[in-house]
């Protein structure tokens, strides 16, 4: 098999593997989280998400009729072959995936309204591009519910409003959102940079798994505090009530501009659904997230 048809098998695997299996730090918090309440309400949305949960790993069926827009990080060695063919291979796979799992076709023109059919347009799947040493190819799929979505915000604080600012302007999100985006949900906050920064960084903040706190003992501390405080306005799934409106909070960031306080929330449902595997010249596949063998 070439290297080209591997990656591509690979790729259509991670979606699958992204749409029908969440990564085990998500199911365990989902399980904890379920253990842990005592709102029968609550307790019953949550034994609902993980029965599903369990019949999408069963069946290979989505988890979510929304399959979300296909987006894909493209971590890539500067000596790893096939360099110019992978946004082909990218969209080949997309189109493969939709097809064989199935997707729901989610990429709809802006302005003719007319959808593509498999999941393929201008710019999507997007690929988000880090090069590195080395001879290997690490993809993620992450394929991003529009409900949740929905729920993003930026706001441009004023650089005064310091970190207080910040923390309101992310709490005050969730409360507008309340039960829009299926919680229990997962945030990723982008801090700093400019506009379009910290929304990217936000959106890349939801691949860490929710387990691992940020390196920076300042930023961790920040993101426990935020997720201790919107646990506490009582959501819960569903937006039912309950102990649990967010399963964690993963922060990012970068330095900003003297006159400008950027942060960007980016909303993400239970059904945080993503996928990892590393690609070397040789052909070896090394799944990151899933613990299943070569298909």
């Amino acid at each position: 098999m070439s290297l080209v048809q591997k990656i591509e098998d690979t790729v259509v695997n991670l979606l699958r593997l992204a749409v029908t299996r969440l990564p085990k730090d998500v199911k365990d918090a989902l399980r904890s989280a379920y253990e842990k309440e005592v709102d029968e309400t609550a307790k019953t949305q949550l034994k609902a998400i993980l029965d599903n949960i369990m019949l999408a790993e069963k069946t290979e069926r989505p988890m979510c009729q929304d399959t979300g827009v296909i987006i894909f990080y493209v971590k890539v060695g500067d000596k790893f072959r096939e360099l110019g063919q992978i946004p082909e291979i990218l969209r080949n796979a997309t189109i493969r995936a939709t097809k064989e799992i199935p997707l729901r076709p989610n990429a709809v023109h802006p302005i003719s309204q007319k959808n593509s059919g498999d999941n393929t347009g201008r710019y999507i799947p997007y690929i988000n591009w880090e090069i590195a040493q080395g001879d290997f190819l690490e993809i993620t799929a992450f394929p991003k519910g529009g409900g949740s979505e929905n729920m993003s915000r930026l706001g441009m604080l004023k650089p005064g409003e310091g970190i207080d600012g910040m923390k309101k302007f992310v709490v005050d999100t969730v409360l507008h959102a309340g039960g829009q985006p299926c919680p229990p949900v997962i945030l990723g906050v982008g801090i700093g940079g400019g506009a379009d920064i910290a929304m990217k960084l936000a959106k890349k903040a939801l691949l860490r798994p929710i387990t691992e706190r940020h390196e920076d003992p300042g930023i961790a501390q920040l993101e426990q505090e935020l997720l201790e405080a919107i646990n506490e306005s009582g959501i819960g799934p569903m937006g039912l009530g309950g102990k649990t409106t967010a399963l964690g909070v993963n922060i990012e960031y970068a330095h900003r501009h003297p006159a400008s306080y950027p942060v960007g929330v980016v909303v993400q449902c239970w059904a945080a659904r993503r996928a990892s595997a590393r690609i070397y010249s040789n052909g070896t596949v090394e799944y990151l997230t899933h613990e299943v063998g070569e298909k």
